[in-house]
């Protein structure tokens, strides 16, 4: 009995979320691992060398295959990456930064700050993406009925790409945040769609420093998210440029950088407090 009331206890199978390392490699040569949820798999592995700077085209890559690996039985949890003979090796970003990453995390295990603010190829300060209020708080019920294995497991992250009117483009599931948006990012590099001008990323968890990094560097002008934003997030989404919408929960959000891509949002202030104080931001409802 609990506070009166009769517990009932019942035994029975449960679907679980598939959580395993997928080792990256360059050439042969291993480069990164990351936990991630086996799947589209090809997209994941290029889509992070493109965020990390390694590659950034799709003629970069000559060829892209899953590997058997070294273990019994066969997983293959790893794919082997060849790159164009002009594509320089990512012998300096190796020795830079330790590339182990966990699926809540991509940032953990890098070396500094510094070694994260890859350059991106595109400027996206220029973009012209405008969006209507409407739109950015349909996104969210879109991506969540979308989200096919999340229905069973309840334990996905989801990114999605999205158009200025709200028409869904791509979505990737993951047990990771980055690796939901890496393999997004791997399948626009595979369609040859780089840059993502124009396009709207959606995610369904927090708005990372390195989510961020990771539109940035695909080219696109705006990242929204369910939940919050760190102040470094904020901090290089004004830098680059990036439209930065977090809190878009039901009919209202908050715009942290280039407010100016959302129809009817007032300029934000020039400068911001500094930790620990919150950034400010414009709350549209």
């Amino acid at each position: 009995m609990v506070g009166g009331r009769a517990v009932e206890v019942r035994v029975g199978p449960d679907t679980l979320v598939a959580e395993e390392p997928l080792e990256i490699r360059v050439g042969g040569a291993a480069l990164a691992v990351t936990m991630r949820t086996p799947g589209d798999d090809l997209d994941l592995a290029i889509g992070f060398l493109l965020t990390e700077g390694i590659i950034r085209r799709a003629a970069d890559v000559v060829t892209a295959k899953l590997c058997a690996g070294d273990e019994e039985p066969n997983t293959y949890n790893v794919v082997d990456v060849r790159l164009s003979g002009d594509v320089p090796p990512p012998v300096a970003q190796q020795a830079a930064r330790n590339f182990y990453t966990t699926s809540s995390c991509g940032v953990c295990g890098k070396a500094s700050i510094d070694a994260v603010r890859t350059r991106s190829a595109f400027d996206i300060s220029g973009d012209p993406l405008t969006v209507a209020p409407a739109v950015l708080t349909s996104l969210p019920d879109v991506l969540r009925r979308r989200q096919r294995a999340f229905d069973t497991t309840g334990g996905l992250h989801a990114a999605g790409l999205f158009t200025p009117d709200g028409e869904l483009v791509c979505l990737r599931e993951d047990v990771g945040r980055h690796n939901a948006v890496d393999k997004v990012v791997g399948w626009a590099v595979r369609q040859e769609r780089l840059p993502l001008a124009g396009h709207i990323l959606m995610v369904s968890g927090r708005a990372s420093f390195e989510l961020c990094q990771k539109a940035w560097m695909a080219g696109v002008p705006m990242l929204a998210a369910v939940s919050a934003p760190s102040t470094l997030a904020v901090d290089l989404a004004a830098e680059a440029g990036l439209t930065l919408v977090g809190f878009l929960r039901g009919l209202t959000f908050n715009v942290y950088a280039s407010a100016h891509r959302v129809q009817g949002a007032p300029p934000l202030p020039a400068t911001r407090p500094r930790t620990p104080q919150p950034p400010p931001g414009v709350r549209i409802h």
